[in-house]
């Protein structure tokens, strides 16, 4: 059960980091918007934990880069 927990939470960030890139793509939302950072880091936090599960640490290490990315610049929409 919960391999299939992690199967599925890593399925989840799959469509909402690769949504968020659609999304920007069609420019239906802007790269600076909260809510593609959102998308971002609730997708890396995902990623991370299936990528953990799976010992793929070259990808839990670029989904953790990704993370502090989309945190970064939550921060700074949040400031301007």
């Amino acid at each position: 059960m919960y391999l299939l927990f992690v199967e599925i939470v890593g399925w989840i960030g799959s469509v909402l980091i690769v949504g968020a890139f659609a999304l920007n793509a069609l420019n239906k939302i802007s790269s600076t918007s909260i809510n593609y950072q959102l998308a971002n880091l609730f997708g890396g936090l995902c990623f991370i934990v299936n990528t953990l599960e799976h010992k793929a640490y070259p990808s839990v290490f670029v989904n953790v880069v990704w993370v502090v990315i989309a945190i970064t610049a939550i921060l700074k929409a949040k400031k301007q």
